[in-house]
């Protein structure tokens, strides 16, 4: 099963790193998140969007980009971005850990970086003219694209109706 990380590169939003926060917590994903950030970590806002999930989270805090790249430089990371060539969906996450970086919701990751690294850079398609997709929902989809490659290993399969049961037919 490969262990997702989910990189925020200097967000800004409270309410976007509460979701994702969720999100993370709901699939066992990794929170990485870089310095500096556009809120404080007891931002009302950051825990209500999180809701009641912040024991169940695995977070680190990283004072930079460069300290980051100093300690998972070697890992696999993708970079999403709207300026990419590839697809998320060109690509298989099969590594042991993957880390999805996502920059932050005014100006995304910094271009040098993304010039860098070609063949990790990846976008989720949308209509032309458009600036971006929200910040939690683009780490919705690749969130969920890793683990549907994985079969969602380590996920529940079925889920329960709180007043009847399931029928097989």
């Amino acid at each position: 099963m490969t262990k997702i990380h989910i990189v925020l590169a200097e967000p800004e939003i409270p309410q976007n790193t509460g979701n994702i926060a969720r999100t993370c917590a709901a699939t066992g994903a990794s929170l990485h998140l870089i310095r500096p950030l556009g809120f404080t970590i007891d931002d009302k806002k950051l825990k209500r969007a999180g809701l009641d999930y912040w024991d169940k989270l695995d977070i680190t805090y990283h004072d930079s980009l460069s300290d980051f790249l100093s300690l998972y430089g070697d890992k696999k990371i993708y970079f999403f971005t709207t300026k990419a060539r590839n697809t998320y969906a060109d690509l298989r996450y099969d590594a042991d850990e993957v880390f999805l970086m996502f920059g932050k919701e005014s100006a995304g990751l910094p271009e040098e970086l993304l010039v860098a690294h070609p063949d990790t850079a990846v976008r989720i398609p949308m209509r032309e003219g458009l600036r971006s997709l929200n910040l939690s929902n683009s780490v919705a989809i690749a969130v969920y694209e890793v683990l549907r490659q994985q079969e969602f290993a380590g996920l529940t399969e079925v889920g329960a109706l709180t007043k009847f049961d399931w029928i097989d037919t």
